[in-house]
């Protein structure tokens, strides 16, 4: 699946399988030691974030997720 902005589908590829790595290589395996792609993620919103402000996407009552749950802009 691509992402909002189309800047930001290399960057969510990269993330998902960074994140389905560490969910079945350690985490299903109880290793819960910390998640690897923080910062994968963080840049990956980061991009989304901005492609919905540039497409000017209403977001108002959206959760966020994420460790900040930041909004766009906010």
């Amino acid at each position: 699946m691509n992402s909002v902005g189309e800047g930001c589908t290399d960057l969510k590829r990269e993330y998902d399988q960074c994140f389905n790595r560490w969910f079945a290589e350690k985490f299903l395996k109880g290793d819960r030691s910390g998640d690897p792609c923080t910062e994968m993620f963080k840049k990956y919103q980061h991009c989304v974030q901005k492609a919905i402000k540039e497409k000017d996407i209403p977001i108002d009552g959206v959760e966020f997720m994420g460790p900040n749950k930041d909004k766009p802009g906010g």
